[in-house]
């Protein structure tokens, strides 16, 4: 195991503006498994804001309903495939204990798993390890 699992062990270690457990969740887990070499994850927000000058609403993110973190996972192919590396896509919708998917983000989920990618909800950093089979 890469790591010592501890529920939030960076907690009041930083001075980070939170608005949200699933905020501080999502931080603690992005941390946790950046230390991973084979991982890259990154931070996708999605939402929309006003443009500033035009006051049209600009949308942001991969896509309405895609995951909280996103990014790939190094897999070495099996020796029938030649022996290459290839980067999986993965898809992690970070929830706290009492908050589930919304159709739309478990629509996605689905989608990405069933088109060969890794996907899942975690609710703790052994969730996402367990979700990565790492």
């Amino acid at each position: 195991m890469f790591l010592k699992l501890l529920p939030y062990p960076c907690k009041g270690l930083y001075n980070w503006s939170v608005s949200n457990d699933e905020t501080l969740l999502q931080q603690e887990i992005r941390l946790a498994l950046g230390k991973i070499p084979t991982l890259r994850l990154f931070r996708n927000q999605v939402g929309q804001l006003p443009h500033p000058k035009s006051g049209r609403y600009v949308q942001f993110g991969l896509a309405k309903g895609s995951s909280d973190l996103i990014g790939f996972k190094k897999v070495k192919i099996t020796p029938d495939m030649v022996g290459k590396e290839i980067a999986q896509f993965v898809s992690i919708e970070i929830k706290t204990n009492k908050n589930k998917p919304t159709q739309i983000q478990q629509n996605w989920l689905n989608y990405i798993h069933d088109s060969g990618g890794i996907s899942g909800v975690a609710r703790s950093i052994k969730d996402a390890l367990n979700i990565l089979s790492l």
